[in-house]
């Protein structure tokens, strides 16, 4: 699955779930804080490990994994891929 495509699940996920982000966020911009707390974090865990078939350990749980649409969509890649 293209990059490209995981960006636009994510976002779409993002914008239904929390709508008070509305549109507002940019792929690179953070997420945590500002767009989902840490109630929204494991939320975001959940729908990317049934979304994309996808098994995330607490330790992949970090800021560089999940702080922002393009972070999280390279890392389901690099998941869906084997190399992480």
């Amino acid at each position: 699955m293209p990059v490209a495509d995981i960006e636009a699940e994510i976002r779409k996920f993002l914008t239904n779930r929390f709508p008070l982000s509305g549109n507002n966020f940019h792929d690179d911009a953070p997420l945590l804080g500002s767009v989902v707390d840490s109630n929204g974090v494991i939320e975001l865990v959940e729908f990317l490990q049934v979304r994309f078939s996808i098994t995330i350990d607490d330790e992949d749980i970090t800021i560089e994994n999940l702080d922002s649409v393009k972070n999280a969509a390279a890392f389901v890649n690099r998941k869906i891929s084997g190399k992480s």
